[in-house]
Parts: C-alpha cells; structure tokens; sequence
C-alpha cells in the first residue's frame, strides 16, 4: 500500500507538508517545557517534502518568529521547498522591504538554497513575479513538477480567460499522479471578514472537477482551516504565518478543523492522503484516494498531546 501524507505543523500558521511512502508519524512526548518539534518525520526517498506560509510579509516579529520555526523543522526533516500563498510583501516594496519582509525572515531557509515559489495576493504588486527569489519567472500563474506532485500557482486576483484557458490545457497534460493548486482567495471559508471566494469557485471548480484536483492551499484568511472535503477535493487556508486575526474563525458546516488563536508552543497537525480501498477513518474520498487525519482525535477537533498542551 502506498502512503502519501500531507504534514501541516507549527506556530501561527507555519505549514510543513509532505508527500512520502511511510506509516503515521508518532508525536513523542516533551521533556522539557521548551517549546519543541519532536516527531518523527516520514523520511522515505521518494517523499515530496514541503512548507506553507500565507500571509506573510509584514518584516515583523511574528513573522520572524514563524520563520525561526521553519528553520527548526528543517532539522525534523529537510522539506525540499516553500509554497508562498499571497500577500507576500505588505506595504511598500522597496528593495530594502524584500530584505525586511522576505530574505531576513527566512534566512536560515535561503542559506540552505532551498527555493519559494510564490502566488499573487490582494496586497501585493504584481511586479513581485520578475522578483528573483519568488520564482514565478515572471509570470502571474505556472507549473512545476516535484516527484508524482504537481503544483499549480494562480492568481486569484484576476482571473482572466487567458489564465482559464492555459489552467484547462496544462490540467489536461499534467499525466501526474498528484495536482496541488495554490493561490491566495479561498474557495471554501469560515471566515467572518471575507468568507468563500464564491466568484473565483464558480471559475476554478469545474475545472478541478473535469481534470481531478486533488488538494487547494489558499490563505486570504488571517486563520487555520481544514475544510470538509468539497466534491472530492481536499482544501486548506494558512493565512496566519505573520498575521492573525482572532475570533474571525466562525466555524461552520464546512469546518473539518480550524484555529484562529495563537500557538504559544508547536502544534503538529498532520493528514495523510492514501491510496487505499474500504473503509477509514477518513471523510474524503476520490476514486482510490482517501484523506485521512492523524491522530484520529483531530478528526473530532479534539486535541490531544502534544496540542492539548499548547497553552494559549
């Protein structure tokens, strides 16, 4: 049976997220009261290991304090990339504001080469795709492969027919046994300030039908949300990775799992998406594929150690 597992973990909204052939990882219980990451990580060779940060470029410390996060998970296991989700720079963007707002934050990451591929948010200046560093090689929306994975960046802005028609054609040819979307609008949301991007949905959902999407990251939303598995699809929010909006979570029909308070210590949160047939744990559901949540009391919203002890 071949396992593939999307790890999200961490303080705020910092997402750790791989794809890899292994049984469920085991959280091992802290010994000390300093905050720690302790599990133990899928390491199977052919894992597509990767971070999720949305909403992120505001240069101060809580985005900071994220980026030290990563930097530590990057001892757990060594996630061969980042997925930005939008709102990448705040503010004005002088090159002395990437510095602040970008390269400082994550320096422990960009020492180590390891790339950010990067989506368009509302906030940002769509001049940011011929930013090096973001490799979007100038474009608003692209693909890229990783192992069985591939990802498709969109910008969720403005979503012109253009853009529909290259999504439809290069959906078409993936020929990969996983296809990730990641842009800024959430399509599915329970958030009070913006709520689903019902607009975009109408544009993008037929398409993730008619050429089997698999998983959607979007942030937008100053929160954590796990969503009910939509049509088959898995979808997910991390805006919170500089920015957090407390009590905007209004948790809904659509809520698998959700936080909008802050995380004074690591949490771990992880789903597994397996090939497997019969019965599971799991609500999700797509030909063969089922998403699965780990540990099981988080299917629930009930959190058990190392959560139960992330004290607020």
């Amino acid at each position: 049976m071949r396992l593939n597992r999307l790890l999200l973990s961490g303080l705020l909204a910092l997402s750790v997220s791989t794809l890899g052939a292994q049984q469920a990882p085991a959280a091992k219980p802290v010994a000390t009261a300093k905050p720690s990451l302790e599990i133990t990580a899928p390491r199977d060779m052919d894992s597509v290991r990767f971070a999720i940060i949305g909403d992120t470029g505001t240069g101060d410390r809580r985005q900071y304090e994220v980026g030290a996060q990563m930097t530590q998970a990057m001892q757990i296991f060594p996630f061969e990339f980042v997925i930005m989700l939008g709102d990448n720079i705040y503010g004005s963007e002088r090159p002395q504001d990437f510095v602040k707002k970008f390269e400082k934050p994550y320096e422990g990451i960009l020492s180590q080469k390891i790339p950010f591929y990067a989506s368009l948010g509302n906030h940002d200046d769509p001049t940011q795709r011929y930013y090096k560093p973001f490799n979007m090689n100038g474009e608003r929306f692209y693909t890229f492969k990783k192992g069985d994975a591939r990802f498709f960046a969109l910008d969720s802005n403005y979503m012109d027919p253009k853009e529909l028609m290259w999504l439809d054609k290069e959906l078409a040819a993936s020929g990969s046994g996983w296809k990730i979307m990641f842009f800024h609008h959430p399509l599915y949301s329970s958030g009070e300030t913006h709520g689903s991007a019902e607009q975009q949905r109408g544009l993008l959902e037929p398409l993730f039908l008619k050429h089997g999407v698999n998983v959607v990251l979007s942030g937008h939303e100053h929160f954590y949300e796990r969503i009910k598995p939509q049509k088959g699809i898995a979808y997910f929010i991390i805006g919170s990775s500089a920015k957090l909006r407390k009590g905007d979570l209004q948790k809904s029909d659509l809520t698998a799992f959700g936080d909008d308070g802050e995380w004074k210590t690591p949490r771990i949160i992880s789903a597994q998406f397996q090939n497997v047939s019969g019965n599971d744990i799991g609500q999700f559901k797509d030909m063969s594929r089922q998403i699965v949540v780990w540990p099981p009391e988080l299917k629930t919203g009930n959190l058990v150690y190392p959560y139960a002890q992330a004290a607020r």
